[in-house]
């Protein structure tokens, strides 16, 4: 996900009609009476500087409608082909009225964290409307010290997490004062083909699956060491390696195992949602970096294994071999900023749960980290995309839920994502208000896992929004509280100076305490 830049370089308009790639169907075709295939944030705003001494839903309106044309997504609803032959495309949708996809709600007394996180699970439930523009805006008032919440949820075939920040950054401001937004241009709507030229297309890629299904398999065999499930396969790694020899020899780290444990994270999962949130300081986040000399992002993998952990262990559900993650990376190209839809990779990576040493336990996540990145920096990264083409275009809306349903039955091919956006480190503001803190609330599926845990820095903070099924994860806020554990854990480690204090004797841990968690 992109930040917001000082240089006020928002999205322009999308020119051109474009239909949903086997990814973005995927998303799609994904949605089921359990899952509800959207992402979403959690803005808190703080509403003093506002000129109007408050956020309503008639200023977001006004806000939305002045700035639409800046946002691509909340302009776009679906166009089905006829007998669902091939995959949607989407068509600009002029006629549809802003009002219908902003809500408001007021949380009772006292208006606290678990209020807002009940409300915002309940929400986030609930699957978007597919005849019209994917994506909904509400209004949360009566939080503690009269501050306003804001969840917004956009269809995941419609936004990754880049075009994702960028929908966000076209509302926001640098100041509490809005800036002055140029009108939109006098251009064609961007529509969907005709039936005719929709069916010919289909026609046409259906006669053509075979010669592209065997284009992609050529593509992905030199990756299959790292494909959850097909990695763990009698031959694979050796078929992946001898490949990529024939191929030009491309020299990569060894790959990890990746035969992911059974935990409760995983199985079938519900219709139902519990979600929590809490921050970090960045600050504190960097300081344990700097000591031992890794990047921010492994501490944040390293939070993560360690509240995991803990987690686990509270239950006597932790098992003996690492858990493994699999981490979105954006990989959109400056060419694509203006389009719907996914340009989005994975990196499938062991956690170091099954190390109790926290120091140890750093240092490792650190270490399969950067040996993942460095596998990734040296592949192609469009597996996930080239996977999804495998499956014919007409078949995709039936095959997709039942893929996703036997897979659940199986072993599982990661036990949980993981997600760490970096965001912009200065104040921003909606509607004249400042925006405090961003949690990020993503997807769950039976393939991934019951629980999802995404962080978003911004202004100083790294905010954490987990969700889960209760089914698998009944006491998220007990999830949360680990992390800052842990945090603890690691600032005590690096001593006040930022130097690692001395190696704790032996290897065993206390279990955690039971309780609320702390929340920044």
């Amino acid at each position: 996900m992109m930040p917001v830049t000082r240089s006020d370089s928002f999205p322009q308009e999308v020119q051109t009609m474009r239909q949903l790639t086997p990814l973005d169907a995927q998303f799609l075709h994904a949605e089921s009476a359990t899952t509800a295939a959207h992402v979403a944030g959690v803005a808190i705003l703080e509403p003093a500087c506002a000129s109007t001494g408050g956020v309503t839903r008639e200023a977001l309106i006004g806000l939305l409608r002045r700035r639409l044309h800046l946002t691509p997504a909340l302009r776009m609803r679906l166009s089905d082909v006829p007998f669902g032959l091939d995959h949607p495309y989407w068509t600009e949708d002029s006629a549809f009225d802003v009002a219908d996809h902003v809500h408001e709600t007021v949380l009772p007394m006292p208006g606290d964290e678990s209020q807002l996180a009940e409300a915002v699970a309940r929400i986030h439930e609930r699957r978007l409307d597919r005849r019209r523009p994917l994506w909904e805006m509400h209004l949360i008032h009566g939080l503690t010290g009269g501050r306003t919440a804001l969840y917004a949820k956009v269809h995941h075939c419609a936004v990754d997490g880049v075009s994702g920040a960028e929908t966000l950054a076209a509302l926001l401001d640098l100041t509490p004062e809005p800036r002055e937004v140029e009108p939109p241009a006098e251009r064609p709507p961007t529509a969907a083909p005709g039936l005719v030229r929709m069916l010919a297309g289909a026609v046409t890629r259906s006669v053509t699956h075979p010669a592209r299904l065997l284009r992609s398999l050529g593509r992905t065999v030199t990756d299959l060491d790292v494909v959850p499930v097909i990695a763990t396969l009698p031959g694979v790694r050796m078929m992946a390696a001898a490949t990529r020899r024939l191929a030009g020899g491309r020299d990569l780290p060894a790959p990890p195992s990746l035969s992911a444990p059974r935990t409760p994270f995983n199985g079938r999962i519900s219709a139902r949602r519990r979600f929590s949130y809490g921050s970090i300081p960045l600050a504190d986040v960097k300081r344990v970096a700097r000591a031992f000399e890794i990047s921010v992002n492994d501490v944040v993998m390293a939070l993560c294994a360690s509240a995991l952990r803990s987690w686990l262990r509270e239950r006597d559900a932790l098992p003996d071999r690492p858990l493994i993650a699999a981490v979105p990376v954006a990989v959109r190209t400056a060419s694509a900023r203006e389009t719907v839809g996914n340009q989005l990779s994975a990196m499938i990576t062991p956690m170091p749960t099954d190390v109790a040493c926290p120091l140890e336990r750093l240092r490792i996540a650190g270490e399969t980290m950067r040996a993942a990145k460095r596998r990734f920096a040296r592949s192609p990264t469009a597996w996930p995309n080239e996977l999804s083409s495998m499956v014919p275009p007409a078949v995709t809306a039936l095959a997709t839920p039942v893929i996703f349903r036997l897979a659940s039955m199986a072993p599982p091919p990661v036990n949980l994502l993981v997600s760490n956006v970096p965001g912009p480190q200065f104040p921003l503001y909606l509607c004249g208000a400042r925006l405090l803190a961003y949690y990020p609330v993503s997807v769950l599926t039976d393939v991934s896992g019951g629980v999802n845990i995404t962080c978003f820095s911004y202004d100083g903070s790294l905010d954490f929004g987990i969700i889960s099924c209760p089914e698998r994860v009944e006491d998220a806020w007990r999830l949360m509280g680990h992390v800052q554990e842990a945090m603890d854990e690691l600032l005590a480690l690096a001593g006040p100076a930022g130097e690692p204090g001395p190696r704790p004797a032996g290897r065993a841990e206390p279990r955690p305490r039971a309780g609320a968690p702390v929340l920044a």
